[in-house]
């Protein structure tokens, strides 16, 4: 009788057992930890700092649950991002402007150039179409229009209008003046990485401008006593500084985006002239075309000193990069030539020239990357390259000096400025 009781409890021990393990694999009954016991849970996509499969700048297929290892994966000039930026997709920081990446409501924005004239008594945009090469539309600005720029969320183009003290605004998709904005002398005009800020550059009084990006209001005046001529610009690959251009005294500087501090100042010799800045898309370098003295400066992202230098031919103005992300265009103003540098060696690879001469300046490449447009700054015409070939397709007149022409549209998620920095 005891064995028999000690069978029937050993029986029910195993049933009991064996319901419990069942219980357990069944679907929603498995036991959670809630995210402060330490375990990795997916973040939610109203997080800023969320990092889907879309926008992982990890180039791993598979993401690490630990989130130390994943920040171990991101290079450390892409962490610490300035808040409120979009993250750098695929540590490249120009991933996202390729032909695929025009936003859906500008792919159907008429393919026009907008050619700012920068003659003291100029007050015009000429407007080009991509397709046919002519001039379709005169648009009436202000005296003096340096640079036309995209806003920060491809809404606007504005025209520097330096000698009127205003921004004109224009609708890209009517390529109409919709606005006129008191701003004075403006020559060029930038938008920080988190789109909550714009930088003008007031090159005429030395200043560099901090403004709302909307009402272009005064936020804080940045006055450098070695920068004379702040005017082109680029920003770093996690969006905490800039690195600009003062043309007159030969220097660049290292300005904090959220502080406004002048975190360095880099004199470049005796005779130098710096003019357009570009970072690499691996985000390490910054290149600065130096027009005095023939050659594009490499300057170290991390360090803030040259690293390195490429000989150009005379004038070097410009910075472009392809499509692709392979190479930089680089616009030879005093030559009449273009240089086409790659990236991974740092060596002109192509030179692509005006036949008879001309001053190609400032501009841009088209949105699916065949065509790059560049104003002839001392002849009144617009150029237009085959970048397939290096040949020159186009040769447009134009009024005055062409200064810092506009292609639109252009890809990319957003707008950091000049005549169209996409990232």
């Amino acid at each position: 009788m005891t064995r028999s009781r000690r069978s029937v409890g050993h029986s029910m021990v195993a049933l009991l057992c064996a319901l419990v393990a069942l219980l357990l694999v069944l679907p929603g009954c498995t036991a959670q930890r809630s995210p402060s016991s330490g375990e990795s849970h997916a973040p939610s996509p109203s997080d800023p700092g969320s990092r889907g499969p879309s926008s992982s700048s990890s180039s791993s297929t598979s993401a690490p649950t630990d989130p130390r290892v994943a920040a171990a994966h991101v290079p450390r000039r892409f962490r610490h991002l300035l808040p409120g930026m979009p993250p750098v997709v695929d540590d490249n920081v120009y991933s996202r402007t390729r032909p695929q990446d025009v936003r859906p409501r500008l792919r159907h924005e008429p393919q026009l150039v907008y050619v700012p004239d920068s003659m003291p008594s100029g007050s015009t945009v000429t407007v080009i179409s991509q397709r046919t090469h002519r001039v379709v539309r005169t648009l009436h600005t202000g005296f003096l229009s340096q640079h036309v720029v995209p806003s920060y969320d491809l809404r606007h183009l504005y025209t520097n209008s330096s000698e009127s003290d205003e921004l004109v605004q224009i609708d890209p998709h009517t390529g109409r003046v919709t606005r006129h904005i008191p701003v004075p002398r403006p020559y060029n005009l930038y938008f920080t990485p988190d789109g909550r800020q714009a930088v003008v550059m007031v090159e005429e009084h030395d200043v560099i401008r901090f403004a709302d990006p909307t009402t272009f209001r005064k936020r804080a005046d940045v006055h450098v006593p070695r920068c004379r001529g702040p005017n082109h610009a680029d920003f770093s690959a996690n969006g905490r500084f800039m690195v600009i251009s003062c043309e007159f005294s030969g220097v660049l500087v290292k300005v904090g985006t959220l502080s406004h501090r002048v975190l360095g100042v880099l004199p470049l010799g005796a005779g130098s002239m710096p003019q357009d800045v570009r970072l690499s898309p691996d985000g390490r370098t910054f290149y600065v075309a130096d027009m005095a003295t023939d050659q594009v400066r490499l300057i170290s992202a991390s360090s803030f000193r040259q690293v390195g230098r490429i000989q150009t031919p005379s004038g070097p103005h410009g910075l472009y990069p392809s499509r692709d992300g392979r190479r930089l265009y680089v616009s030879d103003r005093g030559a009449g030539e273009v240089s086409v540098v790659s990236f991974r060696t740092h060596r002109i690879v192509d030179t692509w020239t005006i036949p008879g001469g001309g001053s190609p300046d400032m501009g841009g490449v088209s949105a699916d990357g065949k065509v790059l447009w560049l104003s002839g700054r001392y002849d009144a015409e617009v150029y237009a390259f085959d970048t397939r070939t290096g040949r020159l397709i186009a040769r447009i007149p134009v009024p005055g000096s062409p200064h810092g022409l506009c292609v639109w549209p252009q890809p990319g998620r957003y707008s950091l400025g000049h005549t169209g920095n996409m990232r």
